[in-house]
């Protein structure tokens, strides 16, 4: 419940519709990455069973075919909790996360895939 309450108010917060992923629903992640700094995160329209988010640690977005898994969006409060709060912003929208730093924007790029 209380996971709702904060997406509700990152929407607000942030101008986005509020569109939050179902927890069936995957989430692609580089989990070999998390836990290096910043904490990445874009979300993308959704399609064939996913949420459209991808998450990853790090500065660089590999190319690489393998470099995200998939995760059913309910396993996230088990691997990415920092990520929780800003999983109901919309597609387009996208997260950086450091220490003493939370960026939020929107991307219309990210709508045209």
């Amino acid at each position: 419940m209380n996971d709702v309450i904060s997406q509700k108010a990152v929407c607000v917060q942030y101008g986005s519709e509020f569109i939050p992923p179902a927890p069936h629903e995957k989430v692609g992640i580089a989990l070999n990455t998390l836990g290096q700094l910043p904490l990445n995160a874009l979300r993308h329209p959704a399609e064939n069973g996913t949420c459209g988010w991808y998450i990853w640690g790090g500065e660089v977005l590999s190319q690489e075919p393998d470099f995200f898994q998939p995760l059913h969006v309910q396993h996230l409060s088990e691997r990415c909790t920092e990520i929780i709060p800003f999983l109901a912003l919309a597609p387009g929208w996208r997260v950086l996360l450091a220490p003493s730093q939370i960026d939020v924007w929107f991307e219309e790029g990210l709508l045209n895939v």
